[in-house]
């Protein structure tokens, strides 16, 4: 599932770091919550807003299993 959630990842989102993808999740609920947009906009904010939230979570689920397999190394 996970592999499946990398492959449609954009290139412009797969390269953002972590920090920089939690500022445009930021942006995007701030501009969902104050209702900025019209229906149209708002619904590709949040599937943009998903795609982010599906890479912060692989970057976090690489950096876990570097993790582990340093431990093993020892």
């Amino acid at each position: 599932m996970s592999l499946m959630k990398t492959k449609n990842i954009p290139p412009d989102i797969k390269s953002k770091s972590i920090n920089e993808a939690k500022i445009e999740i930021s942006d995007i609920l701030k501009r969902l919550e104050d209702n900025e947009i019209d229906l149209e906009n708002s619904k590709k904010d949040y599937e943009r807003l998903l795609l982010l939230n599906n890479h912060v979570d692989n970057v976090f689920k690489e950096k876990l299993n570097k993790i582990h397999s340093l431990g093993k190394k020892k």
